[in-house]
């Protein structure tokens, strides 16, 4: 009797290290590429065929350095074709040296500092009764509405976006794609 409890205790014991060891769930691929959790935000962006628009926007508003930093950071980053949707000539004006402090002000309105998971997220606006309110790093508030299954950022202007993609972890914080561009 005592080797059939020692074997069973030692396969559950097994069992429990291998589960311990066993990989987490990885980030999902983010415009084809892998995104890697041990990675900055701006390291793993440039490497998404998504947001080739949103990097250069970064560049020219010199933003680099500080979403490379500790963080944390949520970002909440528009594809491309969410900055197609934007009228034509927006995003060439936009990255010209001249406008350099609207374009930063565009960009780090879709920096909330912390790390929020889409599941705070949706608990937050839960708390708020469907919305919640979030200070961006730009100053300004976003709200986060929580329906269903879905995770949604409005500006203050009432313009939505929907998360497509949540919770790609990152060294520094966090990214949810998002499907447009919001304003301050």
């Amino acid at each position: 009797m005592r080797s059939g409890f020692t074997f069973a205790r030692s396969a559950l014991a097994a069992a429990l290290i291998a589960g311990l060891a066993a990989p987490a769930l990885a980030n999902p691929k983010v415009g084809g590429a892998p995104m890697y959790e041990t990675k900055t935000i701006v390291e793993n962006a440039v490497n998404s065929k998504d947001h080739t628009t949103l990097v250069a926007a970064v560049k020219a508003a010199g933003l680099v350095d500080t979403l490379s930093g500790p963080g944390p950071f949520t970002v909440f980053a528009p594809t491309n074709a969410a900055f197609a949707k934007l009228p034509p000539g927006t995003v060439e004006t936009l990255v010209k040296p001249e406008n350099k402090g609207t374009l930063t002000k565009i960009l780090t309105y879709h920096v909330v500092p912390g790390r929020y998971t889409s599941k705070e997220l949706a608990a937050l606006a839960k708390q708020g009764g469907g919305q919640a309110e979030l200070k961006t790093a730009e100053g300004g508030t976003l709200a986060v509405i929580s329906k269903g299954k879905n995770v949604y950022v409005a500006d203050a202007k009432g313009n939505t976006a929907r998360v497509t993609i949540a919770n790609v972890l990152q060294s520094n914080g966090v990214i949810h794609v998002i499907d447009k561009v919001v304003m301050p």
